[in-house]
């Protein structure tokens, strides 16, 4: 998937697009290094657009082109579990985001500021909203988003001033930003991306939202989600324990599973230990604290 081709020219964004300008940069910065992070940076941008403006020409001849580059994208992507199933695609996300907000944090509080680390921390905000396509962020991930976006600004405000930045949070001087909690990945090294390696950026949206509307105009506005014809006869699994386990319970158990698989990806050892003992834990006794 690393060699896909780039994607089509886009028309030039309209104004009222604006809001995802940045997005869709971090999209165009990803094609070649990471096409699945270009693809949800796009479908985040999308969907954040169609709520902006729909109808008008201009708006409406934009979007239908860039549902035209998703769908191409799709189909060069066709055999990544990413795209194909929404659990991978949102583990991904967030792995890709909260490695490149680790490095920038690991360069700030080490006092390293340069353009680097105020892009690093733009763009994992800008994949923190990307993660929303998924549906609504965490309160963690709120707190590491606002807290990246005020520190790309506040470090790229004191080098145009030729200001050294104060590492670190700064606690209650700036509006109450303090550091976010450590989420996962604790352990992984500082490590410089690779050249130029700068993520991109998301609305609650419903699971399985990212089908692809065929034009702004087809899109219901209130979608009804239908019920399967036989879940009155589903059987619920059942626990180690004899606790019965609901599909949600099942589907916690996964997505802990998959964060474990990601952590691995990046030797993150305590990160997956953790997360697989607390699949086992609900697995075997249907809690999950």
């Amino acid at each position: 998937t690393d060699k896909m081709a780039a994607p089509s020219v886009l028309p030039a964004l309209p104004a009222a697009f604006k809001p995802v300008q940045h997005h869709l940069k971090t999209a165009t910065d990803h094609d070649k290094r990471d096409p699945v992070i270009a693809y949800y940076c796009r479908l985040y941008a999308m969907q954040t657009a169609m709520k902006i403006d729909s109808k008008s020409p201009d708006c409406r001849g934009f979007l239908i082109k860039l549902m035209d580059m998703l769908e191409q994208m799709k189909k060069e992507l066709v055999g990544s579990e990413a795209i194909s199933n929404e659990v991978v695609g949102q583990a991904h996300v967030e792995s890709y985001a909260l490695k490149m907000f680790l490095f920038a944090d690991n360069q700030d509080r080490s006092a390293n500021f340069n353009k680097s680390v105020v892009k690093s921390f733009y763009t994992a905000s800008m994949l923190f909203d990307v993660l929303q396509v998924f549906g609504e962020l965490s309160e963690d991930l709120i707190k590491h988003r606002k807290y990246a976006r005020w520190k790309s600004a506040y470090i790229h405000d004191c080098l145009r001033k030729g200001e050294t930045p104060i590492p670190g949070p700064l606690g209650g001087e700036e509006g109450g930003v303090e550091a976010p909690p450590p989420m996962g990945f604790k352990d992984l090294p500082p490590q410089q991306p690779a050249a130029n390696q700068f993520p991109p950026p998301t609305n609650q949206v419903p699971p399985g939202a990212h089908a692809l509307p065929t034009t702004p105009a087809e899109t219901p506005n209130n979608p009804v989600p239908t019920q399967p014809a036989a879940y009155d006869d589903y059987l619920q699994p059942t626990a180690s324990g004899g606790v019965a386990l609901t599909p949600d319970d099942m589907t916690k158990a996964s997505k802990m599973c998959r964060y474990a698989i990601s952590a691995l990806q990046y030797e993150d050892v305590p990160t997956a230990i953790d997360n697989l003992q607390k699949a086992l834990r609900l697995l075997s006794t249907g809690k999950d604290s």
